[in-house]
């Protein structure tokens, strides 16, 4: 992977800044969660929106991460500019924190979110609905757009829950990943041979057969 102007290299570089932000204000005797995880105050702290999607619980959170970043994100990287790489990565992170804040406080006490695995998940859901095979199979089966987003729904309900572990972010797994299903599947991020993103007709696109 060449890393120079790479977006996946940058956003390993951001991770790993932010991990030893909150490892200096840990030595300085500071909550570092509590500056930079989000949670039911984000209209108090605002800066969590982003500072939660680049920070980490510890080391082997961050790698574990930081592998998803390397082995999805270079996939995507290559279809996209910089810019909509970052833009899509901080946009689905962020989303699926408010997502994990959101519905889990209507369902009891609302957590403290951090960490890249919904952007990550992000990223596994435009793969996996943006590629030739998929594209194919859903003009042939010419689902319904409402079909169709039920069915992202379920397919993102699904692998959340098969590849859910102790403390996961179940809410904010699945919002990553179907955001990016829906993404993929518009071909939001991709472009042209020449640089141009392409012009995709939403609306024929979920209705071609």
């Amino acid at each position: 992977m060449n890393t120079r102007g790479s977006p996946v290299a940058e956003t390993l570089v951001l991770v790993g800044s932010v991990y030893l932000f909150q490892q200096l204000l840990g030595i300085a005797g500071i909550a570092a969660v509590g500056m930079v995880a989000l949670d039911a105050s984000v209209g108090a702290r605002p800066w969590t929106v982003v500072t939660s999607v680049y920070a980490h619980a510890g080391l082997e959170h961050l790698l574990a991460n930081a592998v998803g970043i390397v082995l999805f994100g270079a996939l995507v990287a290559r279809r996209t500019t910089r810019r909509r790489f970052h833009a899509f990565f901080l946009g689905t992170g962020a989303l699926a924190g408010l997502a994990e804040v959101w519905i889990s406080g209507l369902l009891g006490p609302s957590p403290a979110v951090l960490g890249a695995s919904g952007a990550v998940f992000g990223l596994i859901g435009y793969l996996l609905a943006g590629n030739t095979a998929s594209a194919w199979l859903l003009d042939r089966v010419g689902l319904a757009p409402r079909v169709q987003i039920a069915a992202g729904l379920l397919v993102a309900g699904a692998l959340t829950l098969a590849t859910a572990s102790p403390g996961s972010a179940l809410f904010g797994h699945a919002t990553g990943l179907f955001v990016g299903l829906i993404a993929g599947r518009l071909e939001l991020l991709d472009v042209s041979p020449n640089g141009e993103a392409e012009r995709v007709d939403q609306n024929a696109r979920l209705h071609r057969r």
